[in-house]
């Protein structure tokens, strides 16, 4: 190694030590009084913030804290329901590595390159699962693939190479994976979080998952004990409340998520269900609108317009009242700029290497047994949709598969991607390409309104400003 290179390895490690001690220490102090602290840590984060849109945001964020308690019960609860460790762990793996040191360094190397650089990955280590839901998006791949650990060790570090310190976990089920905590205790300067039915967490894993301290589990529910039971067999929601309970036992950082389909749209953002899982110890709610993709494909099961329009009023809401950090990722355009898959903030990798641009787009260029990841990053499909991105001005409107779906049709044909497993091109044309077609077109009438209105919302606080 050169004293130039070994200069610059050093530099980095003095940034990423440094933030890390001062991180630890600012949550030591947190600790001790959230309430009369946070504000004053907020103050210092803003003056130092490199980025303007980081100073932007922690504006945004002093304004929610003093205007809705919500936000300081739930600052409350991550400093009384999580053990120390866990909160340190992924404190340093998400502010540090992954947004203080990751997100400069993903611009940089996005200049260098030529290319986008996104900020994590999603990745299936397997497609096995112990559970056969009904309607499940991957339950058309073949369900015996699963990766080799050097190959998921490969992928991890050449992500960290790019600054990307962020990987997200799904399948299949991630703990039918036999590597998986020996992957995560191995790249402990990693973020992970796994979508997992929860039906696999026993004592051992539950303690595995805190002692790590850098893996937070997403459950998987459909609602309540009738709607999760019923596509997810008799019995998953009761093992689903006893993996919460043990988790929360022992302080670690874990969330749930929901397909809202037509059948339970109302019931997944109900005070009663929210309140629930909050008492069980979610620290946060990720929802996806239903693809009609994979097994048993039906376009019945979208949520209808009307519903959707709910949705995009019941959110926001949600986030002004329950101490609890909650997405709506067809919704919530608004706040990601549009679309984020493609590669433009992610991509997804199946457990047979295939590089997709969103995990419900089953369509491939690429396979990453094949390619680096630097070289994926050049696919044809990721550059026929970051040129298109966002797909509407519209916000509400960020998806190209449902909401705009004659751009998902035009990429695929430009870029020449494949069909990741059969059957995955009838989203593109013939009758459920037809129902897709008209919901959207619907939805495109009903939303802009609610987007027009958003917008002058938002000229009204800028000009109060």
């Amino acid at each position: 190694m050169t004293d130039g290179a070994r200069t610059g390895v050093n530099l980095e490690f003095a940034r990423k030590y440094v933030g890390a001690r001062v991180l630890e220490q600012a949550l030591g102090y947190l600790a001790r009084d959230p309430d009369r602290n946070l504000m004053r840590l907020l103050d210092l984060a803003e003056r130092f913030a490199p980025l303007e849109e980081h100073r932007r945001q922690i504006r945004e964020l002093k304004v929610s804290f003093n205007r809705y308690p919500a936000y300081r019960e739930y600052a409350r609860r991550l400093f009384t329901e999580v053990n120390v460790r866990v909160r340190q762990k992924m404190a340093v793996n998400w502010f540090v590595n992954s947004a203080l040191l990751g997100i400069p360094k993903q611009r940089r190397l996005s200049e260098e390159l030529g290319v986008n650089v996104p900020f994590f990955l999603l990745v299936d280590p397997t497609s096995a699962c112990n559970l056969r839901c009904k309607g499940c998006w991957a339950g058309e791949y073949d369900k015996h693939d699963v990766m080799e650990p050097e190959l998921l060790d490969r992928i991890i570090r050449e992500a960290k190479e790019l600054g990307i310190h962020w990987i997200v976990l799904s399948g299949g089920e991630p703990l039918c994976y036999p590597h998986l905590f020996d992957i995560v205790s191995k790249h402990d300067d990693v973020a992970f979080m796994f979508y997992t039915n929860g039906t696999l967490i026993d004592e051992a894993a539950a303690d595995r998952i805190a002692e790590l301290g850098n893996i937070s589990p997403a459950i998987s529910l459909e609602g309540g004990r009738e709607r999760t039971d019923a596509r997810r067999g008799r019995g998953t929601f009761d093992k689903v409340m006893h993996a919460m309970d043990l988790l929360k036992e022992r302080g670690a950082l874990f969330g749930f998520s929901v397909t809202i389909t037509r059948e339970n749209a109302e019931e997944v953002v109900s005070d009663e269900f929210l309140d629930l899982l909050i008492e069980k110890g979610c620290l946060y709610g990720w929802t996806f609108h239903y693809i009609p993709v994979g097994s048993d494909a039906r376009p019945d099961l979208m949520v209808t317009p009307e519903q959707r329009a709910y949705l995009a009023r019941r959110v926001p809401e949600i986030r002004r009242i329950k101490p609890l950090q909650f997405a709506d990722f067809w919704n919530d355009g608004e706040l990601t700029g549009g679309c984020i898959a493609g590669g433009r903030r992610y991509f997804h990798i199946t457990a047979r290497g295939d590089v997709e641009p969103c995990a419900f787009a089953h369509f491939a260029v690429d396979n990453i047994r094949d390619k680096s990841l630097k070289e994926v990053l050049q696919s044809p499909i990721f550059k026929a949709y970051q040129k298109r991105q966002p797909f509407s001005e519209n916000l509400l409107r960020p998806c190209p598969i449902i909401d705009v779906p004659e751009a998902l049709q035009e990429i695929v044909a430009e870029s020449g991607a494949r069909p990741t497993h059969p059957g995955a091109e009838a989203i593109l044309s013939g009758e459920l390409a037809a129902a897709i077609s008209r919901r959207a077109e619907t939805w495109a009438r009903l939303s802009e309104p609610i987007w027009q209105e958003r917008q002058r919302a938002r000229q009204q606080v800028s000009a109060g400003s």
